[in-house]
């Protein structure tokens, strides 16, 4: 558990066991000997991958096994902090720096001190945050806003990304000197559907863990729902896994399992030619693509929890083209959230259907500040 001033101390046995995380595939395995090889370095380290691949737990691990283990663990979700105030997060400030600074702050690079500093998403860093961070990757040197005196401080970084930073650097939003300081090791962690083989242990712990938690027992999973996991895409991996173990263990229904993981993407994607008549193929082409979209965009939803937000950022557009594919192909923020007719009452169904559209309030207003709060635990 962190501390009051965001402190945390890792140790392996808060996380879950070795041999879960990294399971049985041949693609972990290479992970896992990278990873155990680096944590006995202090090289920075670059964690990519998909969102809801682990890139927080894999992060933990490296730190949990390395010779600062004992020392802080200091997290930094770096779209969580608005720009205004990163810098001052970040290096701290002294007294009278600004309106509201009564007293020094010590900042997260300088608690990070003989520890590990994880800074997640960090491609959503400002270019001017970059420039202070590349110093402290460079010689552990940073100043507190408001002071003239640099600071020292020994420090290993970790860093996270959702997407390729090399791609940010070639579009200018990062800065390639940066890149090549953070990652003197990357490890790209695989999406779950390269790894099914890693199916069963995963399904197996979470289903262990939440059964403890909720002092519940539910029925073991059947083949037929086996069978769906092994073919189902996941979109949102490990995350979305262990929310829908976690929904089965309050619910112990696999029928509502079996729908989550029915492809909603008709096999036929291709609409109905009429053959009789001459056809357009821009316009066969056309529906085709908005048919196609309109199924994506709603599994990107499911798998989000129907954040707009979330998805737009998922399938890198932006939040206001997200809502106006939404509208041109006729995509409900409402679908496949509303309970089966039938199964509550009336009053029920109101109260849910108020439930969402407010979390759909939330994600405009939090889109309009410009604010993008990162999920816990990638």
């Amino acid at each position: 558990m962190p501390l009051a001033n965001g402190i945390e101390f890792v140790s392996i046995r808060n996380l879950p066991p070795v041999d879960v995380i990294f399971g049985q595939s041949a693609v972990m395995a290479a992970v896992r000997e990278k990873l155990e090889r680096t944590a006995e370095t202090t090289i920075p380290v670059l964690f990519q991958g998909e969102s809801g691949t682990g890139k927080d737990i894999f992060a933990r691990l490296l730190h949990a096994l390395s010779q600062r283990s004992k020392c802080a663990w200091i997290k930094v979700t770096c779209p969580a902090i608005p720009n205004s105030l990163i810098e001052s997060e970040l290096f701290g400030y002294e007294r009278g720096a600004f309106t509201g600074a009564y007293a020094t702050k010590r900042g997260r690079v300088e608690l990070a001190h003989l520890g590990t500093l994880f800074l997640d998403e960090v491609g959503s860093l400002d270019l001017s945050i970059q420039a202070k961070l590349l110093q402290v990757v460079q010689d552990g040197s940073f100043v507190r806003v408001g002071a003239q005196e640099p600071r020292k401080v020994d420090t290993r970084l970790v860093c996270a990304a959702n997407g390729d930073l090399r791609h940010q650097t070639e579009e200018g939003s990062f800065r390639l000197d940066l890149f090549f300081r953070i990652n003197a090791l990357t490890i790209e962690l695989p999406p779950l559907r390269e790894r099914s083989e890693d199916l069963p242990i995963l399904v197996d712990y979470f289903l262990n863990r939440y059964s403890k938690a909720y002092r519940l027992k539910p029925k073991p999973l059947s083949r037929e729902i086996t069978s769906l996991m092994q073919r189902y895409n996941w979109p949102g991996n490990i995350r979305q896994l262990e929310n829908m173990i976690r929904s089965y263990v309050l619910i112990g229904n696999e029928e509502t399992l079996a729908a989550e993981l029915v492809s909603v993407v008709p096999a036929g994607i291709v609409p109905e030619i009429d053959l009789a008549n001459p056809v357009s193929l821009k316009e066969i082409g056309k529906a085709a693509k908005g048919r196609l979209e309109r199924e994506i965009i709603l599994k990107v939803l499911q798998a989000n929890g129907w954040s707009r937000r979330k998805t737009a950022k998922w399938l890198n557009i932006s939040y206001r083209s997200l809502l106006y594919k939404m509208q041109e192909w006729n995509v409900s923020a409402l679908a496949g959230r509303a309970p089966k007719p039938g199964v509550l009452k009336s009053a029920v169904h109101a109260a849910v259907a108020h439930d969402i559209i407010e979390r759909d309030r939330g994600d405009d207003v939090l889109e309009h500040a410009g604010a993008s709060l990162a999920p816990h635990g990638d």
